[in-house]
């Protein structure tokens, strides 16, 4: 059974599909849409913060079970189309990955990095402002949903920007 908390991810990735959210024109459609009796839900619309963003104000690539692999390599791990050989301090070799944004496959952690699919910008303009220190970081490090983090060619996620 789900629970009923939201991931950090879900709340950042709502907030940003909200605000990508555009309806088109009826392209001629004659048809009259079902306006629901009451509300489905209650949105509070609100601008973006657009000033303040500092990627440091995300504390990223802890090692939040104490495991001895940070966030970054916990994705490598749970990314891994060949399981990586863990040594110490969370060393990983002999791992191999492929990167969904362009299908290169990789055997060197050097040259991946991995993605947050809601940019911690985006989190920012959308409310993240708000958030506390530890609440930015747990958004930062959120392994309790697969599509969170990604690890991906380091060139391709640097390309794209924030």
């Amino acid at each position: 059974m789900k629970s009923a908390r939201k991931s950090y991810f879900e709340i950042a990735l709502s907030a940003a599909l909200l605000s990508l959210l555009v309806i088109p024109p009826s392209h001629g459609v004659t048809t009259q849409p079902k306006v629901p009796t009451k509300p489905v839900i209650a949105l509070k619309i609100a601008p973006d913060q657009l000033t303040g963003y500092v990627r440091s104000k995300f504390k990223h690539w802890i090692d939040a079970d104490h495991d001895g692999c940070n966030t970054r390599n916990e994705v490598l791990i749970a990314e891994a189309i060949v399981k990586p050989i863990v040594a110490t301090h969370c060393t990983l070799t002999g791992g191999k990955w492929i990167s969904p944004y362009d299908g290169v496959s990789y055997t060197d952690t050097g040259e991946l990095d991995i993605d947050h699919l809601v940019p911690l910008s985006e989190a920012w303009r959308s409310g993240a402002w708000k958030w506390t220190a530890l609440q930015r970081q747990n958004y930062a490090n959120d392994l309790t949903d697969p599509r969170a983090l990604v690890a991906v060619t380091a060139g391709e996620n640097r390309a794209k920007g924030d």
